[in-house]
């Protein structure tokens, strides 16, 4: 079977000589001319008028050049070979125009008028003149002479029959240079782009596919949905089956997005492709194919590697020293003849190692999540105490900042959560409200039932969110412009990480905020 890439001399799309409609085929085209010709005879031949030898000998010579069209090996022929054809058909409507009754055999010159416009382009033109006049005009002009009627009718049927070859050829050429201009840019974007028909056949695909192509299937492609390959899953190992592969998934007319899969099994050279897809659907709404880009993230999945190493790594051999320092420094604290110069110094050493180890702690956080290994252990406990000890626990950090904490909640509120997790939603909560409250500002902690739903709102007085920012204020690594330009410390992790906890346990969380009058965090947890 074949497959057609945009763009190139291999079934290109805007190469007339493989145009892909039946009627470029020598047999289908000449069936149809057959036909009316057939027809014009049959209707002259009612009752007993004489049409005299030559629409018989015209009729005859039709028999062969349909033979011909059945026969003859054309994909073996030169291209130019089915023109042959036309100009037959042309001589055979010169020799049924040699009818005293006449017929309406002239104005079949627009069939092969428009087959040679079709796929010869001004050269089919050039052979329409030429021919109509030749074969037609000219005979009938002998035969009967060059009286004002017979004139008039072969002069407009040859016209007419060259402007219909004339507007076939220009509409077909603005059609090819469209098609051009659209290759050119389909090659252009580093983006491989598939298109499917309702069978699951390759319809096309662009050169940079064509690349992915080579690395799957070196032995070459069938030009069908689901061919198995060098394809394997995200983990670059596992051999996707041919009901996982996206382009079958794609021809049952399911539509996805950042499908992960590794084309090649050359360490060097094989690709990592996310492939999103989109069904293609007539006008009732049935299945008529599909559209797939294949985008190259070879270089995003190995930084993922040497982000998980780089986390491996933390946690190996950053916490255990870190916890020494930590220790160390402790014990130093709790000593009484200590310089007051080197307790400050000392303390200093404590908050930037206690610092140090929240960042190890949300990037093995963040590398749980990937590896979605982060585990709940759930009891039934009082949330209401949690939440004091989150407030407590930020007390020094509010005091440093000159900032006030507030708190309301109920007596009790008994919930099944995770309590170490929820305390650390509401540690970066608070920390992040205090971070962004000027001096004097005020943060809020709230504890509360709505429904079937506890809600937790932490307030502040602060800076306030762009409504730009909001929409990524969740995305992992993301860091408000006012943050990067106020040098406020943070990596941009503690909200991604506050997400995934309150989702993990059925919840969400949303944020409410304006520029200059501070934001609202509300943390909404299902009672059941």
């Amino acid at each position: 079977m074949a497959v057609r890439e945009i763009g190139t001399g291999r079934g290109d799309l805007t190469s007339p000589s493989t145009a892909p409609d039946a009627f470029a085929r020598p047999a289908v085209s000449q069936s149809l001319c057959a036909l009316l010709f057939a027809l014009d005879l049959g209707l002259r031949f009612l009752g007993d008028v004489d049409s005299g030898p030559w629409p018989r000998v015209g009729a005859g010579l039709l028999v062969v050049v349909t033979l011909a069209a059945f026969v003859l090996p054309w994909d073996r022929l030169p291209a130019a070979s089915p023109a042959a054809l036309a100009v037959a058909d042309l001589l055979v409507i010169g020799l049924f125009r040699l009818d005293a009754q006449g017929g309406g055999s002239a104005v079949l010159m627009v069939l092969p008028g428009l087959y040679l416009g079709r796929y010869f382009g001004r050269r089919g033109v050039v052979v329409t003149a030429v021919a109509a006049v030749l074969l037609v005009g000219v005979p009938n002009f002998l035969y009967f002479g060059l009286d004002g009627p017979n004139v008039s009718r072969m002069v407009l049927s040859v016209l007419v029959a060259v402007v219909a070859a004339m507007a076939m050829a220009l509409a077909v050429s603005r059609l090819q240079h469209e098609r051009r201009v659209s290759a050119a840019i389909l090659d252009s974007v580093d983006v491989g782009l598939v298109l499917l028909d309702a069978e699951g056949a390759y319809q096309a695909y662009n050169r940079r596919h064509g690349d992915f192509m080579r690395l799957a299937y070196p032995e070459g492609h069938a030009g069908m949905a689901g061919q198995l390959g060098l394809v394997y899953d995200a983990d670059g190992s596992t051999e996707v089956p041919t009901q996982d592969m996206p382009s079958t998934l794609a021809s049952m007319g399911e539509e996805f997005d950042d499908l992960r899969i590794w084309v090649g099994d050359d360490p060097v050279s094989r690709r990592a492709l996310s492939v999103s897809a989109r069904a293609v659907r007539d006008a009732s709404g049935d299945l008529a194919g599909a559209a797939l880009a294949y985008t190259d993230v070879t270089e995003l999945m190995r930084a993922l590697t040497v982000k998980d190493e780089f986390i491996s790594l933390v946690s190996h051999e950053l916490r255990t020293p870190l916890t020494s320092i930590h220790g160390y420094a402790m014990l130093l604290l709790e000593r009484h003849d200590l310089d007051p110069q080197v307790r400050s110094q000392l303390e200093v050493v404590v908050r930037n190692t206690e610092r140090l180890q929240r960042l190890v702690e949300d990037l093995l956080h963040t590398g749980q999540i990937d590896d979605e290994a982060m585990y709940f252990r759930r009891v039934e406990c009082d949330l209401v105490q949690i939440v004091r000890q989150a407030v407590q626990a930020a007390e020094p950090h509010a005091r440093d900042r000159g900032v006030t904490l507030g708190l309301r909640t109920p007596q009790r509120l008994m919930l099944r959560v995770d309590p170490q997790r929820i305390a650390q939603v509401l540690d970066n909560l608070l920390s992040n409200a205090i971070k962004y409250t000027e001096p004097g500002g005020r943060v809020t902690v709230a504890l509360g039932t709505d429904v079937n739903r506890v809600e937790i709102a932490v307030t502040d007085t602060g800076v306030g969110i762009d409504a730009a920012d909001r929409d990524r204020l969740f995305t992992r690594f993301f860091r408000s412009q006012h943050a990067e330009e106020q040098s406020i410390q943070g990596v941009g992790l503690g909200l991604s990480i506050a997400r995934s906890i309150v989702e993990g346990h059925g919840g969400r969380i949303d944020v409410d905020s304006e520029i200059g009058r501070g934001s609202t965090f509300r943390v909404r947890l299902p009672l059941s």
